[in-house]
């Protein structure tokens, strides 16, 4: 590391006030910071409050958190086209095959959404001339664990382009964005490009091989969905659905688990879940939204139990937290401390809202049976609301005591 930090420091008089590359600058300052903490100062004398962790080192304990998400998904990956082609059953078998089968497919769209997104950055911070923010650390991590490994590259970084200028720099960058920018590309190829994140084909990737019979490659919500729709109970549909590549891939515990079709890194709650560990332990997230927004989902699945005009609607509610992306949704989207509520009590209710909100779209919207990225994107917008009108209440009640 002492020959990169002298590499730098021989490079540095250039990027600086006078160099050859003094517009360059904040380009050069961005991977000094990212490889080295910064040799600077505020400058201001006295007692001053101090903590350990900065905006850096919050991005990074979040990109630590979706590893695990990570690995799952790209073993997982390979573990879908070794099922679905017929070729093995077996959880663990071809280990080595699957893992590196989805590496060259997942590794491939992480790459472009870090280069699409990094480079967007690099030319506000050059052109406003101001520090790149390493808040993107976190969103070229999050848009590849949304999309299915499918994803044409080209289109991940069109939508990685378009959610950085649309949803965070035209907003003064990082920390002034209204919606979570991940869930506005994931919005962007849905209405964008349906025919590349929808429908049955998109989640399995079959290469040159060719499926087995009765693979349809439909994810776990689509198979409830059709089977509300159909008159069929929806546990009978996802215990038997896909019986050709293996028997049980739709039960409870293997849901809970993930080794399901789906989003490369969204399919397993297990892995959402041990994030979630890692985001609250280190106090990077708030277990207010996570465990309210859990409870919404379960409520609202309770109440659609009591009222249920079709099998969809009757399916136990705890489904509703191990199918599409719910989980995932809630531990790394509605958390984003950005564009969550801010309050404590509107914590409570952001969160709740988001769950009581994925589980009526999924229900009850037949052309989008998820509905965890319309919904946190709906709770964004209104997350300053929720805030406004519980600071409102809390000086009512403190100008009541005071005049009492």
């Amino acid at each position: 590391m002492k020959f990169l930090r002298d590499l730098l420091d021989k490079q540095k008089p250039l990027f600086h006030k006078g160099g050859k590359l003094e517009n360059l600058y904040y380009a050069f300052e961005a991977g000094e910071t990212f490889l080295f903490s910064p040799n600077h100062t505020n400058g201001i004398k006295g007692a001053q409050v101090k903590d350990a962790i900065d905006l850096k080192r919050m991005m990074i304990t979040v990109v630590i958190a979706m590893i695990p998400c990570l690995l799952f998904g790209i073993y997982n990956t390979g573990h879908q086209h070794f099922l679905a082609t017929g070729q093995t059953a077996g959880l663990w078998d071809n280990f080595a095959d699957k893992a590196i089968l989805g590496l060259t497919l997942v590794l491939p769209i992480v790459i472009v959404a870090y280069a699409a997104g990094g480079l967007v950055e690099a030319a506000f911070a050059v052109i406003r001339k101001h520090p790149i923010n390493e808040g993107f650390l976190v969103t070229g991590m999050l848009i590849p664990l949304v999309v299915p490994a499918t994803m044409p590259l080209w289109q991940v970084a069109l939508a990685t382009i378009f959610a950085v200028v649309i949803a965070k720099e035209v907003f003064g960058g990082t920390g002034m964005n209204i919606l979570n920018v991940a869930m506005t590309a994931r919005a962007f190829l849905y209405f964008a490009y349906p025919a590349q994140i929808s429908g049955d084909q998109v989640w399995t990737y079959l290469g040159d091989k060719t499926a087995v019979d009765g693979f349809s490659g439909a994810t776990a919500l689509a198979v409830a969905y059709t089977a509300g729709v159909e008159g069929e109970t929806v546990n009978a549909a996802l215990s038997s659905h896909n019986s050709a590549i293996g028997s049980g891939l739709y039960e409870f515990a293997n849901l809970f688990m993930g080794w399901i079709p789906g989003s490369i890194g969204e399919t397993s709650t297990l892995m959402a879940l041990i994030g979630a560990a890692i985001l609250v332990g280190t106090g990077v997230a708030s277990w207010k939204i996570i465990v309210s927004g859990f409870a919404g989902a379960y409520i609202m699945g309770f109440i659609m139990n009591l009222v249920a005009v079709n099998e969809y609607m009757a399916m136990g509610p705890e489904y509703h937290w191990v199918m599409g992306g719910l989980a995932f949704g809630i531990v790394f989207m509605a958390t984003d401390p950005v564009s969550a509520a801010q309050t404590e009590t509107g914590k409570w209710i952001y969160g709740l809202l988001i769950g009581v909100l994925t589980v009526i779209i999924r229900v009850t919207n037949p052309a989008y049976p998820e509905g965890i990225m319309l919904a946190v994107l709906f709770m964004n917008v209104f997350a300053p609301l929720v805030d406004y009108y519980v600071v409102k209440a809390n000086k009512k009640r403190r100008l009541q005591r005071a005049t009492v």
